[in-house]
């Protein structure tokens, strides 16, 4: 019996023990990785947190292991990363409905650390560049991801082309990264840590994620001051119109973009 083992057996204090704690917090731990998929695309507090990574870190805690039988969600990877797929596309289309129902004047708020003309602005760019195809892209991109929806909510993009788009950047970017992420635990060494250290890896995850969002945070808000010092504080009604796409661009991009582009 290895050191590692008879820690995991012997516990001091019985809550304590890693294989109670994982067998207690497995649904609760799907729960908050599926909510903060919604909330990446569904919220605009979304971009603070931690997407890519946290699906990766989801597929590699569905491996089983001596103290997580059926991983660390007690559940297969498969069901993982179903649910997770499907969060995303419910906080897209969530992302959608507050964009279409609040119009522009969602965009229309005082700078802060968790809204920004800036991070608006990034969202046009990338339907001025790709049109359409940026609720897909978009999933793969930190921030553009967490307005793209909205913007396309706020410019009436057709809602039919718009979910067609947002199932398929759910399922690649959702339900893909979390099977990669499932995937790469097969990999000899990296399985054998895995297995090894599980419980390790759940609260390195846990507490990598609050680090994640307090620092992107109190970040977001030192670029919010900086808007400020240069006058750039708040976003009227006349802004926020300005900040409303063209249908056009939502569905082609940005027809003089597309133009350089070849040029």
């Amino acid at each position: 019996m290895t050191d590692r083992t008879a820690v995991h057996q012997i516990a001091l204090i019985p809550w304590l023990d890693p294989a109670a704690i994982i067998a207690a917090a497995g649904p609760w731990a799907l729960l908050v990785v599926c909510f903060i998929v919604f909330a990446e695309t569904g919220l605009l507090v979304g971009f603070l947190l931690p997407g890519d990574t946290l699906l990766i870190m989801a597929g590699l805690l569905s491996h089983p292991s001596d103290v997580a039988p059926n991983g660390v969600f007690g559940v297969s990877a498969w069901v993982v990363a179903l649910l997770i797929g499907l969060s995303a596309f419910l906080g897209g289309e969530a992302g959608y409905l507050i964009g279409h129902k609040g119009g522009p004047a969602v965009f229309e708020r005082k700078e802060s650390g968790v809204f920004s003309r800036r991070n608006v602005e990034r969202t046009n760019a990338f339907f001025e560049r790709y049109g359409g195809l940026t609720i897909i892209l978009a999933r793969f991109v930190p921030i553009v991801r967490t307005f793209a929806p909205v913007a396309a909510g706020v410019g009436h993009m057709p809602w039919r082309r718009y979910t067609l788009y947002n199932f398929i950047g759910a399922v690649i970017w959702g339900f893909g990264l979390t099977m990669i992420g499932y995937a790469i635990g097969f990999i000899p060494f990296v399985g054998d840590f895995v297995a090894e250290y599980i419980d390790i890896i759940l609260l390195a995850a846990v507490a990598g994620t609050i680090i994640f969002v307090v620092w992107h945070y109190f970040a977001e808000r030192r670029k919010a001051r900086a808007d400020a010092a240069e006058g750039r504080a708040a976003i009227g009604a006349e802004e926020a119109r300005s900040l409303t796409l063209d249908p056009q661009v939502l569905e082609h991009g940005d027809p003089e973009t597309r133009s350089d582009r070849r040029d």
